[in-house]
């Protein structure tokens, strides 16, 4: 699944998004709740929020188009996604010890349109901070590629962060942006 190349890593929309101003407003909501579980280290809630499909990305290099033909800083799908969680929550995971702590502002939330597939692509900017034995800034932006869960709320089938700073020096990124 993960070596899957006819995924859809596209972030530039064919159609325009046709939301209302609630739909838009219910968009907003969904990354304001994805950064407060993140936040509140509530993964599995977190989990929950994904397609089955779902990739988690973070490239390396500014405009990258894909993961498969230069490194990715974080390249992630569900089974990968829920391993980083069982290891963040491990005791003897020294990495976290104490626990990593966080925050994050996300902000200039726009709806830029429909993909082929007609899910919604949404663009955001980060700010997020972190304490773990020292403090550290990330920012960048991120796209969210979403489709309807069936009753009316969302899943995320692609979250693309770009890093303003992807191509310097990254310490680790133990917890997800």
């Amino acid at each position: 699944m993960l070596l899957d190349r006819t995924f859809d890593y596209s972030t530039q929309p064919v159609a325009a998004a046709g939301l209302d101003g609630d739909g838009r407003r219910g968009v907003e909501e969904f990354l304001y709740r994805e950064a407060r579980l993140l936040d509140q280290r509530s993964f599995d809630e977190w989990l929950a929020l994904w397609s089955a499909e779902g990739r988690y990305w973070i490239p390396r290099h500014h405009g990258q188009e894909n993961p498969f033909e230069q490194i990715s800083l974080c390249y992630e799908d569900g089974m990968l996604r829920e391993t980083r969680v069982r290891r963040l929550r491990n005791d003897r995971n020294w990495s976290q010890q104490p626990v990593t702590r966080s925050v994050r502002l996300v902000g200039n939330i726009q709806v830029d349109g429909r993909d082929a597939s007609g899910r919604i692509i949404v663009r955001s900017c980060v700010q997020y901070t972190e304490h773990r034995l020292e403090q550290r800034h990330l920012a960048g932006e991120a796209f969210h590629k979403l489709e309807s869960d069936g009753s009316g709320g969302w899943r995320v089938y692609l979250k693309r962060v770009n890093l303003v700073n992807c191509d310097g020096v990254q310490s680790i990124l133990e917890v997800f942006l």
